[in-house]
């Protein structure tokens, strides 16, 4: 550590200047630079985490008079647990969806349906509010999963213009079963899987679908991604509730594929993998105020599986806590693949204990197969500033491993404090192939960043992106 520290001094100098957070600096020295990891804070706190629906609309039956009402319990659900409301979940839909003017569909409160895999089809004629004040459940597991169904979703929405899903209500995906299932990650030896059917089923999915709002509801123990949207547009989701054990497999908090104008806002995620993944084909997306964690942090990715083009582009990370998780920020492609992940920004954020807070991955594989490849998906223009905190020293703060054959471009590092959460010693940075810009003092210091842009880049189809 102090061999670390003195080299640091060394480089820059015998004193540093740090700016205060009223903008003031002043000069640090040597003999101070351990009570600096106490004093200096992330230079605005993000918002404190909503609780659990706290934004969500009054449940009180006053709230609906001026819209018509369509209650599962006047199609015939029972709402007991057990029973199967399929049938009155999709008759209150079809009535609630061809009404004229707007409408609500309204789970209850004090009552827990069943229900199978369903498909709520659009378009609707008007706009309208899916409104869950109960509670709403699958079969328990995969050997009372009708054979008839399919086994990759639950809940989807197919279609659907101008929907809000709000409520103090819980969807319970009752994923214990599904995690247990001998393919597994977790179920074979040193992490291998066992032969067996795997699909399992995602909570909520959209696709197809515009002008949508999740708002205010609790989603727990989702087999796999707990709520997800596929080419869909002008997405707004704000304090929603997701909770999963962090070692349940693939239980992804949002994913996004092929979706644009996305807000996600305001939010508390804990689960067994990202609590926000972005897939290929979506931009301009906005994440703000997310408290994460424990899980696999927020990622770009993973893009160019199977050597399929992935284009995502203007991407913005703010004023969010990332806590006791195996990534912090990410972004993840596969050797192979093309395209261009664009204009990325990841600022004022918080890291408590977390493995790779920074890490950019070129290499991923989740089989340990996967053979060398000279394509890859560009990196280009990625922001990192206001990151602070804590990192576990099982893995260096900060990891940069581009591809080989196609450098990383144009990262911007700037107001960066990242200190071991256990013992003394800093662990330097880690970059490969990548070039950008070290705007202010980091700490630890980044060495490894190459200055500048390289000579040429190889041909790629950035500009079908």
């Amino acid at each position: 550590m102090e061999l670390m520290l003195g080299y640091f001094v060394l480089f820059f100098g015998i004193s540093l200047c740090f700016c205060s957070l009223t903008a003031q600096c002043r000069t640090l020295e040597y003999s101070e630079l351990m009570n600096y990891r106490e004093v200096s804070h992330i230079s605005v706190s993000p918002s404190p985490a909503p609780e659990a629906a706290a934004s969500a609309p009054a449940s009180s039956e006053n709230s609906l008079d001026s819209v018509q009402v369509f209650s599962v319990l006047s199609y015939g659900a029972v709402g007991d647990g057990e029973t199967d409301d399929t049938q009155a979940f999709k008759t209150a839909w079809d009535s609630a969806c061809q009404f004229e003017s707007s409408a609500v569909f309204l789970v209850p409160k004090h009552y827990q349906f069943m229900i199978q895999s369903a498909i709520f089809t659009g378009p609707c004629k008007s706009s309208l509010v899916f409104r869950i004040e109960g509670s709403m459940m699958p079969p328990d597991g995969p050997d009372l999963w009708p054979t008839k169904l399919s086994r990759r979703q639950w809940l989807v929405f197919y279609r659907i213009n101008g929907m809000s899903m709000q409520g103090g209500g819980l969807i319970d995906g009752r994923g214990e079963k599904w995690w247990d299932l001998p393919c597994k990650p977790h179920k074979g030896v040193n992490g291998s899987t066992l032969p067996g059917p795997c699909d399992s089923p995602v909570a909520i999915r959209f696709f197809w679908s515009s002008n949508l709002t999740v708002q205010g509801i609790k989603i727990k123990n989702s087999p796999q991604f707990n709520i997800r949207f596929d080419n869909c547009h002008d997405v707004y989701i704000d304090s929603l509730y997701v909770k999963a054990p962090s070692a349940s497999p693939n239980t992804d908090g949002i994913h996004v594929e092929n979706t644009n104008n996305v807000k996600i806002h305001n939010s508390v995620i804990s689960n067994g993998d990202d609590c926000v993944s972005i897939g290929a084909g979506s931009f301009n997306v906005d994440i703000r105020n997310i408290t994460c964690g424990p899980s696999h942090g927020i990622s770009i990715g993973s893009l160019g599986v199977r050597n399929s083009r992935a284009c995502v582009s203007n991407i913005t990370v703010t004023d969010s806590t990332i806590k006791h998780s195996d990534n912090g920020v990410r972004i993840k492609t596969w050797q192979g693949g093309f395209g261009a992940v664009l204009n990325v920004k990841f600022d004022n954020i918080l890291m408590d204990t977390v493995r790779n807070p920074i890490i950019i991955d070129q290499y991923y594989c989740d089989t340990k197969k996967c053979l060398n490849q000279t394509s890859a998906v560009y990196i280009r223009d990625i922001s990192y500033s206001r990151i602070k905190g804590t990192y576990d020293v099982r893995s260096p703060p900060m990891r940069l491993a581009c591809s080989d054959s196609i450098p990383c471009t144009n990262i911007s590092i700037s107001d960066i404090e990242l200190f071991p959460a256990q013992g003394q010693r800093f662990l330097d940075p880690f970059c490969w192939n990548a070039y950008g810009d070290i705007k202010t003092i980091t700490v630890p210091p980044v060495f490894c960043l190459l200055e500048g842009s390289p000579q040429s880049l190889p041909a790629n189809d950035v500009d079908k992106c």
